[in-house]
């Protein structure tokens, strides 16, 4: 992960702009640099993970335009390639030295053609303006503001970079570019291939193909890659398809509370099977209880199940950051809203399943995204995530919904077909239900915040405080009032940010319930087992 802020504003306190772009610092800490271009200031933090030379850092210069990009451009190589057949010279390594002159030749449309996560600002000497763009599912963080004096637009990869010296602060929409000030969406990314899917055979063949090159374009790195291994399905499949492509062990890391971690010796059955060099850690209530507020000041939400979600994760990446030279890690977000979360069994038809999915996709970067994001780049890492692949997406959203449904007596039933005849995995990590993160770690851990939060609020302090919260998402647990509290604090009236918790469909029969987790679905079972 990268680090950027820009505004286009030449009468910016720089002492305030240097101050603000300090607070992201640990998105890269091998380079700072911020450069003043006619009335524009650009800041960029480098972490070095493509073209790590000097050559590679930024901003970046093509003739008079400048850009700074937080991002992996997944087929630079085929377009560099392209580009030097025209003339075009390039002076590094770096993936991202091919977009200025994409831009030079498409304007805009650059970005419809890229195979990449990133967030982007590019200034145009000839407009005297910034042009910013994100990419379709928001994987790489960016958020706009307006400076409080003049009224200028600035960017920035996290929002506390904006909050001293902007105001209507937002994070940036997904698929979309700014450009003479107005954003215009450049990709919907629900939306479905040419070729449908609509029997079981097709639609599995398609998910293993697919899954298997997202994977492979991300393992391509100048630097050493780690992956998370919960003991879930999705990230043991990471795993596995990224073993089978190499020829020596992939280091993976599992992380678990000391009293009762339910998903460490599945991970590390998944190690053992697919040959990793595997490391697992353990953490304490006071661990979890330690860097709570931490870790919502690092995230920006107050949402109760990205937070519980965060903190194994967040401290699993302060351990790799300490203990090793690794500096990318792979993860398996975004397998969920593919292809069904516990609660989407309870969907009445195949119709709103679909309408579930492509909600949950639309809302990502505000929920599983922006915590793998956060939890990785506040520790100086970055984070990549084969399951958000646009190809693969796009492929999903064209399988029949029906097929997608659980009527299999299993979830994910697609997906663990696709890979049932390679034995990646053994049979009962493959066909094993999987609990939530915040559970897999420990059901302990969930009930530490709660116990935590119980005993810092008598029921009356949680009712009175909580009417100040009542313009948007207001508390409706103590957990998630605490939480609250701790983010106003650091981001006051900013609640907007986030939608609202992320809960079950409360529309359906079965899900109305009063917690996020799956736990608390009749459906559990023994996915916390």
């Amino acid at each position: 992960m990268c680090g950027i802020l820009c505004v286009n504003d030449d009468q910016i306190d720089m002492s305030v702009f240097k101050n603000s772009f300090q607070k992201i610092a640990y998105r890269g800490p091998d380079c700072s640099r911020i450069l003043i271009q006619d009335q524009a200031v650009l800041g960029f933090h480098r972490l070095s993970i493509m073209g790590i030379e000097a050559s590679g850092m930024q901003p970046m210069h093509y003739k008079k335009n400048v850009m700074v990009c937080n991002g992996e451009i997944y087929n630079f190589r085929k377009i560099k390639k392209e580009l030097q057949e025209e003339g075009v010279s390039f002076s590094s390594k770096s993936d991202c030295e091919v977009i200025l002159p994409l831009y030079e030749k498409y304007g805009i449309g650059l970005f419809e053609r890229l195979d990449a996560e990133y967030a982007c600002v590019i200034y145009d000497h000839q407009k005297k303006s910034l042009i910013a763009s994100r990419d379709p599912l928001g994987i790489r963080p960016l958020f706009y503001g307006y400076t409080k004096d003049t009224h200028k637009i600035a960017f920035a990869s996290e929002a506390k970079a904006l909050i001293d010296f902007c105001e209507d602060i937002h994070p940036f929409p997904i698929g979309t570019t700014y450009v003479d000030g107005q954003f215009i969406q450049y990709h919907d990314p629900i939306t479905p291939s040419k070729e449908n899917y609509q029997d079981i055979d097709s639609a599995a063949q398609m998910i293993h193909d697919t899954l298997y090159e997202a994977v492979k374009k991300r393992l391509d790195s100048d630097v050493p890659i780690g992956f998370l291994l919960s003991g879930g399905l999705d990230s043991s499949l990471v795993c596995a398809i990224a073993q089978k492509q190499l020829s020596t062990p992939i280091q993976t890391f599992a992380i678990g509370m000391r009293e009762d971690a339910i998903d460490l010796k599945y991970a590390e059955e998944t190690a053992d099977y697919i040959g990793s060099d595997h490391t697992a850690f353990l953490m304490s209530k006071k661990d979890v209880l330690d860097c709570l507020e931490e870790v919502i000041y690092t995230l920006e939400t107050y949402d109760i199940t990205t937070i519980r979600a965060s903190i194994g994760m967040y401290l699993l990446c302060k351990q790799i950051k300490q203990h090793t030279n690794i500096k990318v890690l792979l993860s398996g977000e975004v397998s969920d809203e593919l292809f069904g979360y516990k609660y989407t069994d309870f969907a009445p038809d195949e119709i709103e399943f679909q309408k579930e999915s492509e909600k949950r996709i639309h809302e990502l970067y505000m929920y599983d995204v922006l915590r793998a994001d956060r939890c990785i780049s506040a520790n100086s890492l970055e984070a990549r995530v084969p399951f958000s692949d646009s190809k693969l997406i796009s492929g999903v959203m064209a399988i029949d919904p029906k097929l997608k449904m659980n009527h299999y007596g299993i979830g994910k039933y697609l997906l663990r077909k696709a890979f049932e005849k390679d034995d990646l995995l053994p049979h009962d990590i493959l066909m094993r239900e999987k609990a939530a993160f915040s559970d897999a770690v420990g059901h302990s851990m969930v009930d530490y915040l709660k116990e935590y939060a119980e005993e810092k609020y008598s029921d009356e302090m949680f009712e009175a405080r909580c009417q100040k919260y009542s313009y948007h998402a207001k508390p409706f647990t103590k957990e998630s009032l605490l939480y609250r509290e701790i983010f106003e604090k650091y981001y006051p009236g900013q609640a907007g940010w986030i939608t609202g918790f992320w809960m079950p469909n409360q529309a359906w029969e079965g899900c109305q319930v009063d917690d996020p987790s799956a736990r608390v679905l009749s459906n559990y079972g023994k996915s916390g087992e």
